[in-house]
């Protein structure tokens, strides 16, 4: 006698399988460790501190047109 098969199960696991496959094609395309985010976010800290440091004037406040001299 031939096995019985619930197709309603199989097709559910074949779908968990495809699903698995594209979940951890998108983690090697687009995932970042943790350290990797820490390490940008401190390097981006970093630079925008520097060019606060070089600015020669305050910006404006938000909502105010800058003054033309």
């Amino acid at each position: 006698m031939a096995e019985i098969v619930n197709l309603n199960q199989r097709r559910k696991a074949a779908a968990r399988q495809a699903e698995a496959r594209q979940a951890t094609a998108n983690r090697v395309k687009f995932g970042r460790s943790k350290a990797e985010k820490a390490r940008d976010a401190t390097v981006e800290a970093q630079r925008r501190a520097l060019l606060d440091g070089a600015r020669r004037e305050a910006p404006p406040p938000p909502g105010e047109a800058p003054e033309k001299g």
